[in-house]
């Protein structure tokens, strides 16, 4: 076999069969690990010519594992500037029970041109994704911490308000009694 031939390198299987490295993902697929699958879609991409990005991710309830992972093309990014959707081309990953990954959908269609064999190494696009990861959870953290703040600041307004309110009736009551002190001593010195 010549280097353009088919390779089967051990990354998964599809229903008993080896996955070829030069094979489009399709339903069903197979993998060893979620890396495997990763490294996978990444290679595929390269050679179809865009980058990965990590759409989302599900994790267990009960041991906080990730069991679901949703990668996608990044591109379509100069499309959104001009009020675009984004790239819906995807492939979603499942966790079985077994530990073994699966390809549960996989959507092959772009909204933009492909340029293949990019230059970007699948390193620093791994680095990108997690930073962007990293950045995001920071932005939920903040997000929540936000809502927190806003309703503490509420009720504080609030509590300050009615503050305000017992104060200003406790006034009038003073200012109505001294009406009322005044009343009296001008009754008391009209009839001397």
């Amino acid at each position: 076999m010549d280097e353009t031939s088919e390779r089967v390198e051990k990354i998964g299987e599809t229903s008993g069969r080896a996955v070829q490295t030069n094979q489009e993902p399709h339903e069903g697929m197979v993998f060893e690990s979620e890396s495997a699958a990763k490294s996978f879609y990444d290679d595929y991409a390269r050679r179809v010519g865009f980058q990965t990005r990590v759409l989302s991710s599900r994790k267990s309830e009960r041991d906080g594992s990730i069991i679901s992972r949703g990668l996608g093309c990044r591109g379509g990014s100069e499309n959104r500037s001009k009020g675009h959707e984004s790239c819906s081309a995807m492939i979603l990953l499942k966790k079985e029970k077994l530990g073994t990954w699966v390809v549960r959908r996989f959507v092959r269609d772009h909204n933009h041109p492909l340029v293949p064999h990019s230059h970007i190494s699948r390193r620093e696009l791994d680095e990108k994704d997690i930073r962007i990861q990293e950045l995001t959870a920071e932005l939920r953290v903040k997000k929540r911490l936000s809502t927190v703040y806003r309703e503490q600041l509420i009720t504080f307004m609030k509590d300050v308000e009615d503050h305000n309110l017992h104060l200003s009736k406790k006034m009038q009551l003073v200012y109505d009694n001294l009406k009322k002190l005044e009343a009296e001593r001008e009754e008391l010195l009209h009839r001397k």
